[in-house]
């Protein structure tokens, strides 16, 4: 039991995901020998300068682009400034922007920025699987916009939005397309080119790769105002010395992604399934969270009967997972994303969302689940 509680069995890859071994191999040399400024011209800088560019095509690779519509950034939170904030150049002009009502903070934060400055922000519901209705944005695109921001998968529930359809109504409407797709690149397909978008952001951490590295695809012929200005770095869009080491693991992790994604998704999503199966086989009231088959291979968002999904935590420390509620004042507060599916508050605060990886096997599943269901008895317990 104590080592359960000094290494609880890590479900929470939605919030972070460790470091492949290939991907710290591949970024070690960066560090100790080739640590040359990439502008430089002299040999240090030059193999600096390569191996950026080398990165550059492996991201490119995993995402159907070219290498030159790869932006390196600091994460996925400045990749979606970028994107929002360099499109939408004149928000006091009365800018139009589409995008859901699930979105993560990187957007939805940026977007109130904006609002605030004039911009005219319109926000689609989702139904009660979590996804938004292309007619819908349909009719909130038909008297024009800007931009159309979606993300591709929501990173509490997993559940997939209709990019691809929803960005061929926006384009008819005249609309760059972004989306944020931390949560889906290598975890499924994400195809630029299938999903229609012009921009399309990527956080390193999510996939294997470091903390502080992402990148924003940017179709070519879609011009983006620069948030900050300095010397001409990434064509122009992000000024600043690159953080080489980090590039080359983001590059590493994509490459590594690409060469087993159908198969990977295939093994978590059957281990996925199955810690739902054995909940449900024996607990009352156990409920999935978003559509059962359009959502990432990897997560399981569940609301359990009668407890909170932080009492819940709490009472099962062999488990690292995480919930969409937030506590203030002693009082929990459930997860806009889940009320927006129409569950009702009591309910949506039993949520937890356990986000599988790589590492995760079948015997850990199953530990998983027993933990689970002796904490989710020890909460509901009556008391005498």
């Amino acid at each position: 039991m104590h080592d359960a509680l000094e290494r609880p069995l890590y479900l929470d890859h939605n919030a972070t995901t460790p470091l492949r071994e290939e991907v710290i191999d591949a970024m070690l040399p960066y560090l100790r020998e080739h640590w040359g400024n990439p502008s430089s011209g002299h040999v240090y800088g030059r193999r600096a300068k390569q191996a950026v560019e080398e990165a550059r095509a492996q991201v490119a690779g995993l995402l159907g682009a070219s290498p030159d519509e790869i932006v390196f950034t600091s994460g996925g939170t400045e990749a979606n400034h970028l994107a929002i904030w360099g499109a939408v150049t004149r928000p006091g002009a009365g800018a139009r922007i589409v995008t859901s009502c699930v979105e993560h903070p990187a957007v939805a934060r940026p977007l109130a920025v904006l609002e605030e400055e004039g911009a005219e922000v319109h926000r689609l519901g989702v139904d009660a699987l979590g996804q938004v209705c292309p007619q819908q944005a349909r009719e909130a695109l038909k008297g024009g916009a800007e931009l159309l921001t979606v993300m591709h998968a929501n990173n509490e529930t997993g559940v997939l939005q209709p990019i691809g359809e929803l960005a061929e109504y926006a384009h008819r409407a005249g609309a760059l397309v972004h989306s944020d797709a931390a949560q889906s690149v290598g975890k499924v397909a994400v195809d630029v080119n299938a999903l229609g978008v012009d921009l399309l952001s990527v956080a390193g951490h999510k996939l294997y790769a470091p903390k502080g590295v992402g990148a924003l695809y940017v179709r070519r012929g879609v011009a983006l105002r620069a948030l900050m200005v300095g010397a001409g770095h990434e064509g122009g869009l992000r000024p600043g010395t690159e953080n080489v080491a980090s590039i080359v693991g983001l590059g590493e992790a994509c490459a590594r992604a690409q060469d087993d994604l159908e198969h990977e998704a295939m093994r978590q999503r059957r281990l996925r399934d199955t810690l739902f199966e054995l909940l449900c086989r024996e607990l009352p009231g156990v409920r999935l969270n978003g559509h059962p088959q359009e959502r990432l291979p990897n997560t399981l968002s569940v609301r359990f009967d009668g407890v909170s999904g932080d009492a819940l935590l709490a009472a099962t420390p062999e488990v690292a997972a995480s919930t969409g509620s937030a506590c203030h004042q002693g009082q929990t507060r459930a997860s806009a994303v889940i009320l927006a599916m129409g569950v009702p508050a009591a309910q949506a605060a039993g949520t937890l969302r356990l986000s599988l990886g790589r590492a995760t096997t079948a015997e850990e599943v199953e530990r998983a689940a027993r933990a689970l269901i002796t904490g989710w008895k020890r909460c509901a317990a009556p008391r005498g």
